[in-house]
């Protein structure tokens, strides 16, 4: 059975419809790309499927044994939360909140932060202040945190958003690495059309035309052409 199954979800906010009866799935070790015009209901989506809200339609089950506590999560940045004052250990290890009980974190808990500190290449960041760091460095410490909450999937929503092009293609090598070697299936917003072709198995495109189908078939349709050609950008 699939991680998330989404069957005939409609969604939006305040009554507005972005998506009418949306259908897909994500099963474990997919690496699942979701493209579409600005303001066509991805970041939605992703807020949905993790219950943050709830959709205006259909259902969203989980399954293969994936709880709703264990889906990591990258979100966009603001300026505030770039500038948050906590060490790099500190928040590292609060991904591993749903695994504790209460405020304490125990010795498996710590583990798991610096496996994940050292496979994200970060450990001589490990005492520095977060807000200090490069933006390349605090997202590879934001997608350790991420990874602290789950060992089966991880939703991103546009995690190269302001990186330079060096550090974007050494981020998605990473994000590809995870998926490849550790199993991990990754669901992840992007307004990379590049990225999405290069390194995704599945595409999800949401806007005025829907289309959720294998990389090759998204390429090979008159949207997926369009859309490549334009650089993830329609009319």
């Amino acid at each position: 059975m699939p991680l998330i199954t989404c069957q005939e979800i409609s969604l939006g906010y305040e009554g507005r419809e972005l998506v009418h009866r949306l259908s897909f799935s994500v099963a474990a070790g997919d690496y699942l790309c979701i493209v579409g015009e600005n303001g066509s209901g991805k970041s939605t989506l992703m807020r949905t499927l993790l219950g943050l809200q709830p959709p205006l339609g259909g259902r969203v089950l989980h399954g293969d044994g994936l709880a709703a506590n264990e889906i990591g999560y990258l979100p966009q940045q603001t300026p505030v939360q770039r500038d948050f004052p906590a060490s790099v250990w500190e928040i590292v290890l609060s991904g591993c909140q749903s695994r504790s009980r209460g405020f304490f974190y125990g010795a498996a808990e710590k583990a798991l932060a610096r496996e994940n500190i050292e496979k994200l290449g970060i450990t001589p960041l490990t005492r520095r202040c977060y807000r200090e760091l490069s933006g390349g460095q605090q997202q590879r410490v934001l997608l350790a945190r991420a990874l602290c909450a789950t060992q089966k999937l991880l939703l991103l929503d546009e995690p190269a958003a302001g990186l330079d092009p060096m550090v974007t293609a050494e981020l998605y090598r990473l994000i590809e690495q995870l998926n490849r070697e550790n199993g991990i299936a990754i669901l992840m917003v992007s307004h990379d059309i590049d990225a999405a072709v290069r390194y995704a198995k599945h595409i999800l495109h949401v806007g005025d035309t829907v289309f959720y189908g294998t990389k090759q078939d998204y390429l090979q349709s008159c949207l997926g052409r369009q859309f490549a050609l334009q650089g993830g950008k329609t009319a």
